[in-house]
């Protein structure tokens, strides 16, 4: 079925960003991963290879999962869009609108137990809510996506720390918790953030300010 779909979304021509593609970039990892990943838009090397994640941003990933003794094989990854931006530019909502069926289609066929959104676009499109990534990240909430209920992990998009480097360690925090999180039981009333107070907001990493994710 995975398969289906991306065969599917490898002819798809819903948006403007058909024209510019050099391939779709749907998604690899394993099928059924309990631990799915979802990020922003593909960038220049994605496009080019037609895998996500394989620029410095992706390498940065690769180290953060090692960090937690997982690697590429053992998780699925994806984006928000499946085609590049021009110029590596955000994605509009258009965009967004009429890529968002391919995403909860992956996440339903996939069912994964944790779905870690990378970044704000990926946050606030699962979530279903306007808050953004600096006041939610690191704070697990369970939701329905899918049909299947899940948890879902908002963290800063991997680049954040290739434009602040400080955001090194926030990331390496948040990585830390999900090996835990996915041994939790999704329905189950218990949050590893319930006897820990809100964290103070970080401030804007220079590249959310920038827009660059």
């Amino acid at each position: 079925m995975l398969d289906a779909l991306r065969t599917e979304a490898s002819a798809c021509t819903r948006c403007r960003l058909h024209e510019g593609r050099t391939q779709v970039v749907f998604g690899n990892g394993h099928p059924d991963a309990d631990l799915m990943f979802v990020g922003e838009a593909p960038g220049f090397h994605e496009d080019q290879q037609g895998i996500p994640f394989v620029g410095q941003a992706g390498k940065l990933l690769d180290r953060l999962l090692e960090g937690i003794g997982l690697t590429r094989a053992d998780v699925y990854v994806a984006n928000v869009l499946k085609c590049r931006p021009p110029g590596n530019r955000d994605p509009m909502p258009d965009e967004i609108e009429q890529c968002e069926p391919y995403l909860f289609r992956q996440i339903e066929l996939i069912r994964p137990k944790v779905v870690a959104t990378l970044g704000n676009f990926a946050t606030k499109l699962l979530s279903g809510k306007p808050t953004g990534i600096t006041r939610v990240h690191g704070i697990e909430q369970e939701t329905t996506i899918g049909g299947s209920r899940v948890l879902l992990y908002p963290i800063y998009h991997p680049a954040a720390a290739l434009y602040t480097p400080a955001m090194l360690k926030v990331l390496e925090e948040d990585f830390a918790r999900i090996p835990a999180l996915m041994e939790l039981e999704v329905g189950v009333p218990v949050s590893l953030s319930a006897a820990v107070a809100e964290p103070e907001p970080e401030p804007e990493p220079v590249a959310v300010q920038l827009g660059l994710f």
